[in-house]
């Protein structure tokens, strides 16, 4: 008896890690941890650096934007010289930058110093996880790769879940003024291990005859366009001086669109290929991406800095009142696909709805609650919110990644990636300066936590309607595609029954009988 699919299925044997393959693996989780707990830790820290090295807002700014702008712009260069030169030394240098870049960071004294090190840990940060992800689809492939890029995931979440109790904890142990620079620290230990493990264990480079093409001048404009988004934020300028730059984001991101048309039609490969744009799926997912990512970063930090600046929390509290929200979104996204399978593209659009309802109704709750319950009111609020992006985060990855256009199928995971970084770094100035300027203009930090989470809650509206117009043009291109198979199949049918009225017939066994 021949056995079901499902059956099939559920016998195949389960593939497991080898020796060298373990070892590789521990080292690509072993550098996304390092590098993506630094960001999550440094939130719960803002206050007391603030106090220590008596930061204006637009230094807190561009401390926390300014790594995000350089992660992000590092990712696609960082990966194209690793297709090229071979990716092991490129991550080596990009941990080790990072790591030195740390001691730097923990003993600066001045505001500015600290923005110059934080960019240089970003480009690190950036040049690491672009070998990361390289290395993982170099080395492993099938159900193999899948569970290794699942790890890495999961890695995120829990650097993301650790960061806040971690800062927190050193706080609270040795005092805001010297634990904040204690947090940087943090990093060394890990980076010097992982740095010694990938020296012995990636494998060796394999460079290839190609030319390294970096399109530097599609980097360079949307470098240029970042920073004209960020800017008014970080220096409001008067009513004219937000024209101009409105402007000039304009003619920038025409000039962007133009630039990588002409690369692509000289036969470079552009920064962000023209394809890209073209899959409305594809370019929608990426729209609803950018706004979760950027809203939900850009939430976290004005949350900490509420609780301890607005309600007095020592940094622990702080920590403790963020932590349901990252316990609920590594629980959510590990029971996502379940969802998934019953609700399909939905998920993504109820699960950006429910985080844009967390966020007004956290404005609302500060607004009107009273300041004992308040802390309780945000946990709770924060395991919903958790839940919503567990659910949506993963999923909308997946679905973005599948309508990727095949010609532009290389650089699709790292555009989305960039892309999200670099919405981080514009909202997290934008809310940030909502925030702090609110604070600093008399209206109290009540009213600034529910302006900021207003915007928060608008933007990740703006994602809602995104994700509403991917799902239908995600509907309507494998109505296509189902379209087209069909009619394939009919044209084939067709051509075999062309096909036999051509052929002399054969008789059947009955038939053949008959005639004799």
């Amino acid at each position: 008896m021949k056995p079901s699919s499902a059956g099939s299925i559920a016998a195949a044997p389960r593939e497991r890690f080898d020796a060298a393959g373990r070892r590789v693996l521990l080292v690509c989780v072993a550098g996304g941890f390092t590098t993506l707990l630094d960001q999550s830790v440094l939130n719960t820290s803002i206050p007391a650096l603030r106090e220590s090295l008596h930061a204006q807002p637009a230094h807190l700014q561009w401390i926390v934007a300014g790594y995000s702008l350089a992660f992000g712009l590092a990712l696609v260069p960082g990966g194209r010289l690793g297709d090229v030169r071979g990716r092991k030394w490129f991550f080596v240098t990009g941990l080790a930058l990072f790591t030195m870049v740390s001691l730097l960071s923990a003993t600066a004294t001045e505001p500015w110093v600290l923005v110059a090190a934080r960019l240089l840990q970003g480009a690190g940060a950036g040049l690491v996880n672009s070998q990361m992800i390289g290395t993982i689809q170099d080395v492993f492939s099938g159900q193999l790769r899948a569970r290794a890029l699942g790890m890495y995931a999961v890695t995120g979440g829990l650097a993301f879940a650790l960061g806040p109790p971690v800062g927190g904890a050193v706080l609270a142990a040795v005092g805001p003024e010297h634990g904040w620079r204690l947090t940087f620290l943090l990093n060394v230990p890990f980076g010097l291990a992982t740095v010694a493990l990938a020296a012995r264990h990636l494998p060796r480079p394999r460079p290839s005859a190609r030319h390294a093409d970096l399109d530097l001048v599609g980097l360079l404009l949307v470098g240029a366009l970042t920073l004209t988004l960020m800017l008014p934020f970080v220096q409001p300028p008067a009513w004219t001086g937000w024209l101009g730059f409105a402007g000039g984001a304009c003619l920038l991101l025409g000039a962007l669109a133009w630039w990588q048309r002409r690369y692509a039609r000289a036969g470079g490969h552009p920064l962000i290929h023209p394809a890209l744009a073209r899959s409305a799926p594809y370019a929608l997912g990426t729209a609803v991406a950018m706004a979760q990512f950027g809203s939900s970063l850009a939430a976290g930090l004005v949350l900490a800095m509420f609780l301890q600046d607005g309600l007095g929390l020592s940094p622990m509290g702080a920590a403790l009142v963020s932590l349901p929200s990252a316990v609920s979104m590594g629980v959510a996204s590990a029971l996502a696909w379940r969802v998934v399978q019953r609700f399909g593209r939905r998920t993504v659009t109820a699960g950006m709805t429910l985080s844009a309802l967390v966020m007004l109704t956290s404005g609302l709750v500060v607004h009107w609650a009273p300041a004992g319950a308040l802390p309780w009111l945000l946990a709770a609020l924060q395991l919903l919110g958790g839940a919503a992006v567990g659910v949506m985060g993963a999923t909308n990855q997946a679905y973005v990644l599948r309508h990727a256009p095949a010609e532009a199928a290389g650089v699709s995971g790292a555009i989305l990636q960039m892309t999200q970084r670099i919405a981080a770094a514009v909202s997290i100035s934008a809310l940030s300066g909502v925030y702090l300027r609110a604070t600093g203009g008399g209206g109290g930090h009540r009213a600034a936590y529910t302006y900021a989470s207003a915007v928060c809650a608008a933007l990740a509206g703006l994602a809602v309607l995104a994700s509403v117009c991917a799902g239908r043009a995600s509907a309507a291109r494998e109505a296509e595609a189902a379209a087209a198979g069909a009619a394939g199949q009919d044209e084939a049918v067709q051509e075999d029954a062309r096909g036999a009225e051509a052929r002399p017939a054969v008789p059947g066994p009955a038939e053949a009988r008959t005639q004799q």
